[in-house]
């Protein structure tokens, strides 16, 4: 098979921060991109942190859209608010009324499980009211932009609205649009995954006890189409950690080196050593598209075997962002061994989006009602 190289998708900038209302004001932008809700247009200045995790030292934290850009103070306060969660989620206590009054919006534009009942379940063990907003059975059908609809709960009293969408940049736009409520960024096209790249964090924190600097992830898969690797990368080169990446060459893209990370040539090569090991999920429309030419051979040359995760290092942990094709990705014994922290990720979601959840949600200070901004308008 031809080897093709792809060009990864451009990170919009300012995109990977808390951004406060004054960062992301609003930036012009195309008809066509205010009705698919997609744009990335920078803002024109990122504040710096004046004490961890808190832009301009103001505390308004209501939206998170991106690993890329928070500091590794910012990054390690979220890790030790998750852990925190986690260890409550853990003792099964009865739910909190930390955001008793809040209603949060689960915008998924693009179709998502697993994110989606995370976040369902974090926001009410917080004691936040729910609305899933799915694409398929709301009013974008009619006509209305998804811009137009987040408005409408935006003037409903709603404090945040968790986003997923398939493209790239569509959060941060939307963020720069509303005037009180809050953007969580849930997985935007080929951008980033951030609560799923914090929930990887946390279980390597706890795999690796507590230590980043020195250590190697090895990042096997489609890369030049993952949110996942970005977002894994983002945050483990803050951290200290090193990252190497491979895969097909027609699923690498061929700058991928400018997001901080090395490049093996084979699978063998980015294993030996490693600490640990992420197979990234492969989708069928890829061999559609030519650029696999089967699951099989995809297997034979890139699929996690036990063999092949004898070469890491002897304390190596295995992971996965799931759902996993099962002797594809990982071999069976792979995905249920004792290297395997899978289900811990999912766990780890949970605990992470509680932190999230709870830092955007306190940040929009309306927990109840119309807020006078949105009613004066």
């Amino acid at each position: 098979m031809t080897t093709q190289s792809l060009s990864h998708a451009p990170t919009p900038a300012g995109a990977g921060i808390f951004s406060t209302p004054e960062a992301v004001g609003d930036a012009p932008s195309t008809p066509a991109q205010r009705h698919a809700g997609t744009a990335v247009a920078a803002p024109d200045r990122i504040l710096t942190p004046a004490r961890p995790g808190v832009p301009n030292g103001t505390g308004e934290l209501r939206h998170f859209l991106a690993l890329e850009g928070l500091s590794r103070e910012a990054l390690l306060a979220l890790l030790a608010e998750s852990a925190r969660e986690r260890t409550w989620l853990a003792a099964g206590e009865p739910n909190r009324t930390d955001l008793a009054g809040f209603s949060i919006v689960l915008a998924f534009i693009e179709d998502s499980t697993r994110t989606r009942t995370s976040f369902e379940i974090a926001a009410q063990r917080l004691g936040a009211n729910t609305v899933v907003f799915a694409s398929a059975a709301s009013s974008l059908n009619k006509g209305e932009t998804l811009l137009d609809t987040v408005r409408l709960f935006e003037a409903m009293g709603a404090a945040l609205v968790v986003v997923r969408h398939p493209s790239s940049g569509a959060p941060a736009w939307l963020a720069r649009q509303l005037s009180t409520m809050g953007v969580v960024n849930a997985g935007d096209g080929m951008h980033e995954h951030p609560t799923q790249g914090l929930l990887d964090l946390l279980t390597l924190q706890d795999a690796w006890e507590g230590r980043f600097e020195g250590r190697r992830l090895a990042i096997v898969g489609d890369i030049a189409h993952s949110r996942v690797a970005r977002s894994a990368i983002a945050g483990l080169t803050t951290l200290g950690a090193r990252v190497t990446v491979c895969g097909p060459g027609t699923l690498m893209p061929a700058d991928v080196e400018q997001l901080g990370c090395e490049v093996a040539p084979s699978l063998d090569e980015a294993l030996a050593g490693a600490d640990a090991a992420m197979a990234l999920r492969i989708q069928s429309e890829r061999m559609e598209k030519g650029l696999l030419p089967s699951l099989g051979e995809y297997a034979r040359l890139w699929g996690l075997s036990p063999r092949r995760v004898a070469l890491m290092a002897p304390h190596a942990v295995v992971m996965h962002p799931g759902p996993v094709n099962r002797g594809v990705e990982l071999a069976h014994e792979v995905a249920d061994g004792p290297r395997s922290r899978i289900l811990a990720q999912v766990a780890n979601g949970v605990a992470v989006r509680c932190a999230v959840l709870r830092r955007c949600a306190e940040a929009t200070r309306k927990p109840h009602g119309f807020t006078a901004g949105v009613a004066a308008r």
